[in-house]
């Protein structure tokens, strides 16, 4: 059902303008008529009648509205030379998109694209109120991409079939999963499963139960593990050199002469005729205390 909506204004652009920030679509999309003229003033000053409009604003289709809101889009970007083809396909349709100087918008690994096709879909699916699928693609880089996939699971597969380890690829949306996973059912001696969650989520190649060099790959990878962490010893003494052992070999301690014991009060040496010498204090000594004098 078509939506119309009548406005006043004191000129007819005016109120075109009214009913079009109030429709949210684009100018194209709106049929304008015109009930009532702007009526002059008297003396500039006095009388005149406003100007009527009427604007009837037809329901669009999934793909047109997805269609109109890209080339919005594309013109806010400052993108003049592009052309728009549109191929309806079941529950959804496929927008391709060619022209120069486009690179800018699918991004890194396609990152721009992916995030302009999720908005796309979301103008799409609120024009026909139901799920509509919507692919954007930019000069044919979804099948560019697909074909680098398919050839970098299958290489990968190859890989892990035969050494039995596991590879780890880069994080990546579920559309180029699904391509992973599709390409590793299709090959011997491997399986492979997602891992990670949101922008981190990504596949994980390895052996299956029935491949032959399955614990071949662990074992590799536990002898590697153990010369980097050892070095290039097995044992525990921090990967240096192992330690020599000789149970036989003994310390003996070269013999020293035994001095007699002397006491070290007095230990100046004294004439058989003469009397020991005794120490004496000073007057300063005997009136010392421990830790000095204290008053109380």
């Amino acid at each position: 059902m078509n939506k119309e909506i009548i406005k006043e204004a004191a000129s007819i652009e005016e109120a075109k303008a009214l009913i079009i920030a109030e429709l949210g679509v684009a100018e194209d999309a709106i049929t304008f008529e015109v009930v009532q003229e702007p009526g002059k003033k008297v003396l500039g000053l006095f009388g005149g009648d406003p100007a009527i409009v009427k604007g009837i604003a037809k329901n669009r289709s999934a793909a047109e509205a997805a269609e109109a809101y890209l080339r919005q889009v594309l013109a806010g970007l400052g993108v003049e030379d592009f052309t728009i083809e549109v191929t309806e396909q079941e529950n959804g349709c496929v927008i391709s998109l060619d022209g120069e100087n486009l690179g800018f918008i699918i991004g890194r690994r396609g990152e721009t694209l992916d995030a302009l096709q999720y908005l796309t879909g979301l103008v799409a699916n609120r024009a026909d109120n139901a799920y509509y699928r919507v692919t954007l693609d930019i000069g044919n880089y979804r099948d560019k991409r697909e074909q680098a996939l398919v050839a970098l699971a299958r290489r990968l597969g190859a890989q892990t079939a035969k050494t039995g380890r596991r590879n780890s690829l880069e994080p990546m949306n579920p559309y180029e999963r699904r391509i992973i996973h599709t390409t590793v059912q299709q090959m011997e001696g491997v399986i492979s499963w997602s891992v990670g969650s949101d922008d981190r989520r990504h596949v994980i190649i390895g052996p299956s139960d029935d491949n032959p060099n399955k614990d071949k790959g662990g074992e590799r990878s536990e002898r590697r593990g153990g010369r980097n962490r050892g070095g290039r010893g097995r044992g525990n003494n921090g990967g240096g050199r192992r330690e020599r052992r000789d149970d036989t070999y003994q310390v003996t301690a070269p013999e020293r002469p035994v001095r007699a014991f002397q006491s070290r009060s007095f230990s100046l040496p004294v004439a058989e005729d003469v009397a020991p010498i005794s120490r004496t204090s000073s007057e300063k000594e005997d009136n010392a205390s421990l830790y000095g004098k204290i008053e109380f």
